[in-house]
């Protein structure tokens, strides 16, 4: 196999193999040997690629054959580095940069128009809103306390520190940029996979909403819906305001997702919390 497929000149090949054979060769023997006048500056070009020393020791085969398959696979990142911009640039009509700093009021518009052509995934981190017709995956901190407004998406809470993350379809992802604000909206590969990582490891590790164990105060509302006929009772026996029985009430449905108080009760029975 020649090595030529692997980004390497004639020249560089014949004097790369030259010295894998003949180690001790000089500069100016290998030159006659080569017929190549211009082969210092053929080995120069070897050592500015790291296949041979500079006592003309070349590196082995495996290392040689493994730093011209990176440098051809760093070459082929850029160029579908530039392939992703330049198609996201036809199909947006806009300069597309693979990292762009947005402001807040950007953000929606953007994520809007990425999803507006049909279903697209979403994986997001204490997202403050995701936007309408997503769906996919969203870790929430623990204690959070909506859940009903993320119809379609998988839940799932967390005790490990959260920040604002959105990734669409794993190509785009949107990530505060810091001081002094705004957010970047990153299409660089290699960083939207890390931040995909990174959701898939705190994912892993977080606890389905139903899962999550339940407050001194939501097991007395619950004990109280199943023993009580009216709010008024309930929230009597519980010593709160019947509006904040009420509240405790609709979080829990929210958390469970029912829709009715029979049906809220039958899933938390159903999840060992009666």
């Amino acid at each position: 196999m020649s090595l030529i497929s692997l980004g390497m000149s004639a020249e560089q090949e014949r004097a790369y193999r030259y010295f894998l054979r003949r180690p001790q060769a000089d500069l100016a023997t290998a030159a006659d040997d080569l017929g190549l006048p211009c082969l210092e500056r053929t080995v120069a070009e070897l050592r500015e690629r790291d296949l041979i020393s500079e006592r003309l020791v070349p590196v082995r085969p495996a290392v040689a054959v493994d730093l011209l398959v990176r440098r051809q696979m760093s070459g082929l990142t850029a160029a579908w580095d530039a392939l992703i911009e330049l198609g996201e640039e036809h199909r947006s009509g806009r300069p597309i940069r693979l990292v762009e700093h947005l402001g807040d009021a950007d953000v929606t518009k953007r994520m809007t128009k990425l999803i507006a052509d049909g279903p697209h995934e979403l994986l997001a981190i204490n997202p403050a809103g995701p936007p309408p017709g997503s769906a996919g995956r969203i870790l929430l901190p623990a204690g959070h306390p909506s859940t009903g407004q993320a119809t379609g998406h998988r839940l799932r809470i967390t005790r490990e520190p959260l920040w604002p993350v959105a990734i669409v379809d794993r190509t785009v992802a949107f990530a505060p940029a810091g001081p002094p604000g705004g957010t970047l909206e990153i299409r660089l590969p290699g960083l939207v996979t890390m931040l995909v990582d990174v959701f898939e490891g705190m994912w892993a590790r977080a606890r389905d909403l139903g899962d999550q164990p339940l407050a001194p105060i939501e097991h007395q509302v619950l004990d109280a819906l199943t023993r009580y006929g009216t709010d008024d009772a309930a929230a009597r026996a519980l010593n709160v305001s019947v509006r904040k029985f009420r509240a405790h009430v609709a979080e829990l449905m929210s958390r469970l997702g029912a829709r009715t108080r029979f049906q809220a009760a039958l899933r938390a029975r159903a999840h060992g919390w009666l």
